[in-house]
Protein backbone atom coordinates (compact mmCIF):
# COMPACT_ATOMS: atom_id res chain seq x y z
CA UNK A 1 0.00 0.00 0.00
CA UNK A 2 1.19 3.58 -0.66
CA UNK A 3 1.32 6.16 1.14
CA UNK A 4 1.51 10.08 -0.30
CA UNK A 5 3.19 13.07 1.71
CA UNK A 6 2.76 16.54 -0.22
CA UNK A 7 4.93 19.36 0.39
CA UNK A 8 5.72 22.86 -1.55
CA UNK A 9 2.88 24.78 -0.33
CA UNK A 10 3.10 28.31 1.27
CA UNK A 11 2.45 31.51 0.70
CA UNK A 12 3.40 33.37 -2.27
CA UNK A 13 2.08 36.50 -4.14
CA UNK A 14 -0.09 36.86 -6.87
CA UNK A 15 1.42 35.83 -9.96
CA UNK A 16 4.18 34.09 -8.26
CA UNK A 17 4.81 30.24 -9.21
CA UNK A 18 5.16 26.93 -7.00
CA UNK A 19 5.95 23.84 -7.27
CA UNK A 20 4.13 20.91 -5.38
CA UNK A 21 5.88 17.50 -4.57
CA UNK A 22 4.19 14.68 -3.66
CA UNK A 23 6.63 11.61 -2.43
CA UNK A 24 5.54 7.96 -2.34
CA UNK A 25 6.50 5.21 -0.34
CA UNK A 26 5.46 1.50 0.42
CA UNK A 27 4.93 0.38 -2.62
CA UNK A 28 6.02 0.06 -6.36
CA UNK A 29 5.78 3.93 -7.45
CA UNK A 30 5.56 2.58 -11.18
CA UNK A 31 2.66 0.89 -10.61
CA UNK A 32 0.68 3.87 -10.13
CA UNK A 33 -1.07 6.79 -11.79
CA UNK A 34 -1.57 10.40 -9.65
CA UNK A 35 -3.63 12.70 -9.62
CA UNK A 36 -3.69 16.30 -7.87
CA UNK A 37 -6.90 17.72 -6.79
CA UNK A 38 -7.46 20.73 -4.64
CA UNK A 39 -10.14 22.39 -2.28
CA UNK A 40 -10.69 25.72 -1.19
CA UNK A 41 -12.15 26.85 1.91
CA UNK A 42 -15.97 26.03 1.62
CA UNK A 43 -15.90 24.62 -1.74
CA UNK A 44 -16.04 21.00 -2.85
CA UNK A 45 -12.80 19.28 -3.80
CA UNK A 46 -11.90 20.18 -7.36
CA UNK A 47 -9.66 17.35 -9.72
CA UNK A 48 -6.82 19.26 -11.21
CA UNK A 49 -4.17 17.11 -13.25
CA UNK A 50 -3.36 13.03 -13.61
CA UNK A 51 -0.38 11.59 -14.47
CA UNK A 52 -0.16 7.87 -15.99
CA UNK A 53 1.90 5.40 -14.04
CA UNK A 54 4.85 6.26 -16.37
CA UNK A 55 3.96 9.70 -16.96
CA UNK A 56 3.73 8.89 -20.97
CA UNK A 57 -0.10 10.67 -20.76
CA UNK A 58 -1.10 13.56 -18.62
CA UNK A 59 -5.07 14.60 -18.29
CA UNK A 60 -6.33 18.02 -16.86
CA UNK A 61 -9.35 19.76 -15.76
CA UNK A 62 -10.40 21.97 -18.69
CA UNK A 63 -9.89 25.25 -15.98
CA UNK A 64 -6.40 24.05 -14.99
CA UNK A 65 -4.64 23.39 -18.90
CA UNK A 66 -2.01 26.19 -19.18
CA UNK A 67 -0.71 27.15 -16.01
CA UNK A 68 -0.64 24.06 -14.57
CA UNK A 69 2.12 21.00 -15.59
CA UNK A 70 2.17 17.41 -13.65
CA UNK A 71 5.02 15.98 -13.81
CA UNK A 72 7.03 13.04 -12.09
CA UNK A 73 10.30 11.38 -11.36
CA UNK A 74 9.91 7.36 -10.90
CA UNK A 75 13.26 7.08 -9.79
CA UNK A 76 12.81 9.84 -6.78
CA UNK A 77 9.03 8.39 -6.36
CA UNK A 78 7.43 11.63 -6.70
CA UNK A 79 5.21 13.35 -8.65
CA UNK A 80 4.94 17.39 -9.03
CA UNK A 81 2.41 20.02 -9.96
CA UNK A 82 3.64 23.07 -11.77
CA UNK A 83 1.98 26.21 -10.77
CA UNK A 84 2.64 29.80 -12.56
CA UNK A 85 0.81 32.99 -12.15
CA UNK A 86 -0.62 31.62 -9.83
CA UNK A 87 -4.25 33.64 -8.58
CA UNK A 88 -5.45 34.34 -5.05
CA UNK A 89 -8.34 31.95 -6.45
CA UNK A 90 -5.53 29.30 -6.42
CA UNK A 91 -5.62 29.88 -2.79
CA UNK A 92 -6.50 25.86 -1.38
CA UNK A 93 -5.12 22.79 0.18
CA UNK A 94 -3.71 20.72 -2.70
CA UNK A 95 -3.86 16.81 -2.19
CA UNK A 96 -2.48 14.36 -4.42
CA UNK A 97 -3.94 10.70 -4.96
CA UNK A 98 -2.68 7.46 -6.65
CA UNK A 99 -4.82 4.31 -8.15
CA UNK A 100 -3.83 1.33 -9.72
CA UNK A 101 -6.34 1.95 -12.48
CA UNK A 102 -4.63 2.36 -16.21
CA UNK A 103 -7.42 4.89 -17.59
CA UNK A 104 -7.27 8.20 -17.87
CA UNK A 105 -9.08 9.77 -15.99
CA UNK A 106 -9.45 7.11 -13.39
CA UNK A 107 -12.60 6.64 -11.72
CA UNK A 108 -11.31 6.00 -8.19
CA UNK A 109 -8.32 7.04 -6.70
CA UNK A 110 -7.52 4.85 -3.80
CA UNK A 111 -4.60 6.53 -1.66
CA UNK A 112 -4.79 10.38 -0.81
CA UNK A 113 -2.24 12.15 0.88
CA UNK A 114 -2.93 14.64 3.27
CA UNK A 115 -2.08 17.80 1.38
CA UNK A 116 -0.82 20.92 1.63
CA UNK A 117 -1.83 24.27 1.85
CA UNK A 118 -1.01 26.96 -0.87
CA UNK A 119 -2.23 30.62 -0.23
CA UNK A 120 -1.93 33.45 -2.98
CA UNK A 121 -1.65 36.97 -1.74
CA UNK A 122 -3.13 39.75 -3.75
Amino acid sequence: QVQLIESGGGLVQAGGSLRLSCAASGGTFSNYAVGWFRQAPGKEREFVAHISRLGYTTYYADSMKGRFTISRDNAQNTVFLQILSLKPEDTAVYCCAATVSALTPPSKYYYWGQGTQVTVSS
